[in-house]
């Protein structure tokens, strides 16, 4: 593997790992486990605990998989459908620029993924970046379709008399 293509798949796939511990385990700076969880409710992925532990895994796995250079196309498929997720559920409304909090950055990442798996494994082609690209469009589409299925989840008592008291 040329250099360039080693140092790309080690700094996206570090960074990934690092956004998804940031989800799971509140390391570098990140909210927890428990503040994403609640915003990925307030996203309407229902529920928002499951669809939080299943973000930060994939992107904790998938940047760990891309960085090591084991199993780069299953990487850049549960990478896309992150992005593909959150394009659909923050960016989209916002047009493709990031200075308007669009989906410019998600895409580079994107392309970034799919052309790590294209040059990936002892046989190159494009049939394994089209095949990462398929597979996490399929993921993001089963998020979608699930969110759009789910319904919130009713508060615990607990945080039903926190709400009843904070009115």
């Amino acid at each position: 593997m040329r250099i360039a293509s080693k140092l790309l798949r080690l700094t996206v796939g570090a960074l990934f790992f690092g956004h998804g511990t940031q989800k799971l385990l509140g390391w570098f700076g990140g909210a927890g486990l428990d503040a994403t969880a609640e915003t990925f409710a307030k996203l309407g992925l229902h529920p928002g605990r499951r669809n939080a532990i299943a973000a930060g895994a994939a992107e904790a796995g998938g940047g760990a998989l891309l960085a090591s250079g084991v199993a780069t196309p299953v990487a850049a498929s549960v990478l896309t459908a992150t992005m593909l997720t959150a394009i659909d559920r923050i960016h989209a409304r916002n047009g493709p620029w990031l200075t308007n909090g669009g989906y410019e950055y998600n895409l580079v990442l994107i392309a970034a993924v799919l052309a790590l798996a294209e040059s990936s494994g002892h046989r190159h082609g494009s049939h394994r970046a089209l095949a990462a690209l398929i597979a996490g469009a399929a993921g993001a589409l089963g998020v979608r379709l699930a969110a759009a299925s789910a319904a919130p989840v009713a508060p615990t008592a607990q945080e039903g008399r926190e709400r009843v008291g904070a009115s």
